[in-house]
């Protein structure tokens, strides 16, 4: 049988397959029973380490942390170690399986099995890496430990206290933004604490872009001002300046469903809208109204929507006057007829306050 002219230079015996043949395919000139004697398929390293949170889950990949949202880490240990395989460059129509069998809680042994074709030749090889699994503390969790944040978002209001709807919505905001911020993958994104304190509602987050964007959104909602500043603090270790930032959210002085005295003696007025400026609806008449916040007098709250009561509409009087009862003192009382008030209607909400007696609308 004619061969291909060539020899193996470790063994002497004639190749048979050509010359040009293995050049075009990059093999070295060895005959197969040669080059088989030191092929490895798979090149695997000895052990795989997997650490991961043991707060939260997080897996560390190289300097890095990721969330992999697992609390059984044999996936992990299988994704780590199918990274850290690589297989011959010659081997053709590759596949292959992992096995894996737990140890014990902080080994599991990868049992992975491979086979391919090399130089025609159909090749199996089997290799076993155990994954050693260890506990740490990722940065993310070792900075909510260690109370870290670095920006404060403090939630005002001008010339009074927050309501509790305000500190309530204030709270939801903050929450739902930073819970947007993780969903969507962002490890740096928490919340340090959110505490009422006298006069409002501190907010402390992990970034400035948080506290920056809750402010906002703080604003959008209630109107109002908000006023920066930051402090030093630290140096980092490279030696740039590291500060913390404060975003002072100041609400509107009134809110929305305040009963106001506008001081001007045309009566009290609902407020129906609080944001950069004052809307309302005048509750001797029912028509609108609009202000300024620094036109308001100091004490011009006279209550809340919240405290009007409801009461016995007695009669209408003419168009500018009905009788009703006093909720406290049930006599019947003349009070002015605002234009929202049905006459047909056999009760109305009434708001009593330190100017006398106003019919009020069913809502803000």
């Amino acid at each position: 049988m004619s061969g291909s002219g060539a020899f193996c230079p470790r063994c002497g015996d004639e190749i048979e397959l050509p010359r040009e043949r293995r050049a075009a395919r990059g093999e070295p000139a060895l005959c197969d029973a040669c080059y088989f004697e030191d092929f490895e398929l798979v090149d695997a390293p000895d052990r795989i380490q997997v650490t991961y949170c043991s707060d939260c889950g997080a897996v560390k990949r190289g300097e890095h942390w990721e969330d992999v949202g697992a609390r059984d880490y044999t996936d992990v240990a299988i994704d780590a170690v199918t990274e850290a395989l690589s297989v011959h460059v010659d081997a053709d129509s590759i596949s292959w399986q992992v096995e894996p069998e737990q140890v014990d809680p902080t080994t599991v042994r990868l049992t992975c099995h491979f086979s391919g074709v090399v130089r025609e030749t159909p090749i199996e090889e089997t290799v076993e890496v155990p994954a050693k699994l260890s506990a740490g503390t990722c940065d993310r969790c070792g900075r909510i430990a260690g109370d870290y944040y670095a920006a404060t978002v403090q939630i005002r209001a001008a010339r009074r206290d927050p309501t509790d709807a305000e500190i309530a919505d204030a709270r939801e905001i903050a929450t739902e933004y930073v819970a947007e911020k993780e969903a969507g993958g962002d490890r740096d994104a928490f919340v340090s604490s959110i505490a009422a304190v006298e006069g409002g509602l501190d907010v402390k987050v992990s970034t400035t872009q948080l506290a920056r964007e809750i402010a906002r959104r703080v604003l959008q909602r209630h109107g109002g001002t908000v006023e920066s500043s930051e402090r030093l603090i630290s140096e980092d270790g490279d030696g740039n300046r590291v500060y913390r930032t404060a975003h002072v959210v100041r609400l509107p002085p009134v809110s929305v469903g305040d009963v106001v005295d506008p001081g001007d003696d045309d009566g009290p007025v609902l407020v129906t809208a609080a944001r950069q400026t004052l809307s309302g609806v005048r509750l001797a008449s029912g028509d609108d109204f609009e202000a300024d916040f620094e036109d308001l007098p100091e004490r011009a709250v006279l209550g809340d929507r919240s405290d009007a009561a409801e009461t016995t509409l007695v009669a209408v009087e003419d168009e500018h006057a009905i009788q009703v009862l006093d909720p406290e003192t049930y006599e019947a009382t003349t009070i002015p007829r605002p234009s929202f008030v049905d006459p047909d209607a056999e009760t109305v909400d009434v708001f009593k306050h330190r100017e006398g007696l106003h019919a009020v609308p069913e809502s803000a």
